[in-house]
């Protein structure tokens, strides 16, 4: 069994649920080619093998996928979440029936290869701003149904996570600053509501303006400052309105950057000295690592 541990996010009962909803989209009444074509009883073994180099995510979850589908079957790891893994080297391998193996292969490899994909994405990220003191989040632009292995997967990738869901924070956003009649208004009524859930406030700005309008009002934790980047021709960014924004909070709140976030502007992003920056890009539209698994009999 694997040495990690799952994100306090998600117990042992939640990721059994979504396990067994996910094998049973796949395999349905039966695995039709698998019992009109391998005689019951067959063993054999099957290694994980990297067709990319990455940061592998999801190895937990094949475990787990691997063993609900039959708890008999023998999984070894040669790597574990969160460390990189190598073009043309084995990821670990199952030994077993083969009927297991097959019904379980596509569920588990499709888990491993987005997770890794996302790991992946949030390393190179992450290693990009190295030398400031920003940290990147994820955001709630996850797949529906997976946003808990989304999420956990930027952890595994030296990222970090931002609210999970509408439940855990109050973030005014734009639509909620318009319907709730204004910044003023809506941080005093989030801020009567905060006090009786334990909750903390965002709250979401586009100008120098309403940076001043958040600062005038009190129990406001972390301004964002969304889309103050701005694309130049040739693929460069100014940050300037970032920079102005953050030198204005001067510190009074944390300071949270979106918008035009990619890996070619945030290091650039970073250098403003926001405390975090949120890009959607780590996981929705993220591309999956390559990863197969390759069967022999035994």
């Amino acid at each position: 069994m694997s040495r990690i541990t799952l994100p306090p996010y998600i117990d042992e009962d939640a990721l059994a649920d979504l396990i067994a909803r996910l094998v049973a989209e796949d395999v349905g009444s039966s695995d039709v080619t698998t019992e009109a074509t391998v005689a019951a009883g067959t063993l054999v073994e099957a290694h994980f093998l990297a067709k990319e180099d990455g940061i592998l995510g999801g190895q937990l979850a094949a475990e787990r996928i691997m063993h609900f589908v039959d708890a008999t079957l023998d999984l070894t790891w040669t790597r574990l979440d969160g460390e990189s893994i190598y073009r043309g080297t084995s990821i670990g391998s199952v030994k077993g029936e083969a009927s297991a193996i097959l019904s379980a292969e596509r569920v588990a490899l499709n888990i491993m290869q987005r997770m890794s994909g996302i790991a992946t994405t949030t390393r190179r990220f992450v290693d990009a701003v190295r030398r400031h003191p920003a940290k990147i989040l994820d955001t709630r632009k996850t797949v529906p149904g997976l946003r808990m292995l989304d999420k956990w997967a930027v952890k595994l990738g030296g990222g970090e996570n931002h609210r999970l869901g509408l439940f855990d924070m109050i973030l005014i956003k734009d639509n909620h600053i318009a319907a709730g009649g204004g910044i003023p208004n809506a941080i005093r009524s989030a801020r009567a509501y905060a006090r009786t859930r334990g909750l903390t406030i965002e709250v979401e700005v586009r100008t120098l303006e309403e940076v001043d309008s958040v600062l005038a009002e009190e129990g406001v934790g972390t301004i964002l400052l969304d889309n103050m980047v701005d694309r130049l021709p040739g693929g460069r960014v100014d940050v300037d309105r970032l920079r102005r924004a953050v030198e204005r909070i001067g510190g009074r709140t944390a300071t949270e950057a979106s918008g035009n976030v990619t890996l070619d502007s945030v290091e650039a992003i970073a250098s403003t000295g926001v405390d975090f920056i949120s890009s959607g890009a780590l996981t929705h539209s993220v591309q999956a690592l390559d990863i197969a698994l390759q069967m022999k009999l035994v």
